[in-house]
């Protein structure tokens, strides 16, 4: 194992000296044959790595995944001894005078702002040699899309040690590990039900320089339950299928069963404090109001929590998606696969699956903050810089609404307009009065909310210095309107607004 260790080692140091990085294969690529490559194209990126150097050989070997030359000059000069290492490790094999992948090394940006290079992912070709035309049931999947939300979405703040629940090829502990995207965990451990897995993202640590990562083989929870955990993390295998074929993306749970499961009994892992970080499918039944199926779910883990539906797909779409992602379009089985999951969906009711982002955190308080919301458009990256910060205005908006019960409330409460809100005024050209006021955030989560005069005029005076109740008093005079009434209004609207960060609460009194 150690001679392993060592000859991964050299493979990295050789990965590094070349600029096999996400930045360096992007400048060799450029972006005709990067845009191209994005579409699944790769003929411009063969073209553009065709001169010989060590980049390009690395390139098309693990990232374009097709052979190079293994001994003859160019390519399999540009390798030199790295290839013997490549195939001593395994990431390769020699055959017919050329040097083929056997696995695929992607090089991973950094989610801090500036991108960065993080490390290394090692996960399966997307068809295994020997394995047939589709992946096999153990298949290791590698980064993706989701799996870099999830980098953006964790919280930045220091914690002793972590729980990567489903590690798969080891990306989010690799992220995890990245000190220029948020401090360093003091302890990490990655679990996972596949033994291909855990030997694959031993790869991936021992490639990015990640060392003492403790690994342990289980299902769900199984492998920890004794155990407490600053901050879990977890792409887990959220799939909704009628049948549990590959285990990196189905549970072989019934509809959403794995998800609700992850919400409800995660959090008697975590210490005080200590936050839960999932991407998740949930269904859309028929009858019933998903927020208050997944509500449901977060409020039985007893936590703060902000669950964000970024997207949905109807049953047709979901099951065409994911029958690509196994390469079963245009099979024989192709047909029967599809109908059974559209059947199995017809059982259950289901008019839609939405996917999003569940972001628990453990206070012990009586009445947790809970917001379950649909937001689809782009927001301020990444979400873990201020995912806190949400959760505590979700806290803050129910003290502040409980607080604005009581008598001479408004004589106390400070409140200030948060950082980068700007106020908008829309109407004809020349009009005295504006037809509608908006206010928008031009950070973070980028909300927009019409407002009334009172609101619009709050936001350009509120710095936290002084209580709301002469602020109102002010703008009662100014616009002539009654003082009670101003206040009402107050005491009715803030709290929303507080609730999606137009305004920090500073202090209640």
């Amino acid at each position: 194992m150690s001679d392993h260790r060592e000859v991964l080692r050299r493979v990295r140091s050789a990965f590094e000296e070349a600029g096999y990085s996400v930045a360096g294969v992007r400048e060799l690529l450029g972006p005709v044959a990067g845009g191209a490559l994005a579409r699944d194209e790769i003929v411009p990126a063969l073209r553009g790595t065709r001169g010989g150097t060590r980049l390009e050989a690395l390139t098309r070997l693990f990232w374009l995944q097709v052979p190079v030359a293994a001994d003859a000059p160019g390519e399999g000069a540009a390798l030199g001894r790295l290839a013997d290492d490549l195939i001593a490790s395994g990431l390769a094999e020699r055959s017919g005078g050329e040097l083929r992948a056997l696995l695929h090394v992607e090089p991973l940006e950094s989610v801090a702002d500036g991108g960065g290079h993080a490390g290394y992912a090692v996960s399966d070709l997307k068809v295994r040699p020997g394995s047939g035309a589709v992946p096999a049931d153990d298949h290791v999947v590698g980064a993706g899309g989701a799996s870099a939300n999830l980098a953006r979405l964790v919280v930045h703040k220091p914690v002793d040690n972590v729980l990567d629940l489903g590690t798969g090829c080891g990306v989010q502990a690799v992220h995890l590990a990245d000190g220029s995207a948020r401090p360093r965990p003091g302890r990490i451990t990655a679990t996972d039900v596949n033994p291909r897995a855990l030997e694959l993202a031993a790869m991936s640590f021992a490639l990015s320089g990640l060392d003492g990562v403790e690994m342990l083989e289980g299902s769900l929870l199984d492998p920890v339950r004794d155990r407490r955990f600053d901050l879990i993390v977890s792409n887990p295998p959220f799939v909704v299928a009628p049948a549990g074929r590959y285990v990196y993306r189905e549970s072989g749970m019934p509809g959403d069963a794995f998800c609700r499961r992850l919400v409800t009994e995660s959090p008697a892992l975590l210490n005080d404090g200590g936050h839960c970080q999932f991407l998740a499918n949930w269904l859309h039944i028929d009858g019933f109001s998903w927020e208050e199926r997944v509500g449901a779910w977060v409020e039985e883990s007893g936590c703060d929590a902000w669950v964000v539906q970024r997207d949905v797909q109807d049953p047709a779409e979901y099951a065409e998606l994911w029958l690509r992602d196994s390469c079963e379009t245009g099979t024989p089985e192709y047909r029967a696969r599809y109908d059974a999951w559209l059947d199995d969906f017809e059982r259950q009711r289901v008019t839609g699956i939405g996917f999003g982002w569940i972001t628990l955190r453990r206070t012990g308080a009586a009445r947790p903050a809970v917001r379950v919301e649909e937001s689809r458009h782009a927001v301020g990256q990444p979400v873990g810089a201020y995912a806190d910060r949400v959760l505590d205005g979700l806290a803050a908006a129910a003290e502040f609404s409980t607080a604005c019960a009581q008598p001479g409330a408004l004589d106390r409460i400070r409140l200030r307009t948060a950082a980068g809100v700007s106020q908008e005024q829309i109407g004809p050209p020349g009009a005295e009065d504006p037809e509608r006021i908006v206010l928008r955030q031009g950070e973070r989560l980028r909300r927009a909310a019409g407002v009334g005069t009172v609101e619009a005029a709050l936001a350009g005076v509120c710095d936290g210095t002084l209580p709301l109740a002469p602020l109102l008093d002010a703008i009662a005079q100014l616009t002539g309107a009654d003082p009670g009434q101003v206040r009402a209004h107050a005491a009715g609207v803030l709290p929303e607004l507080v609730a999606d960060g137009f305004f920090e609460v500073t202090s209640l009194g």
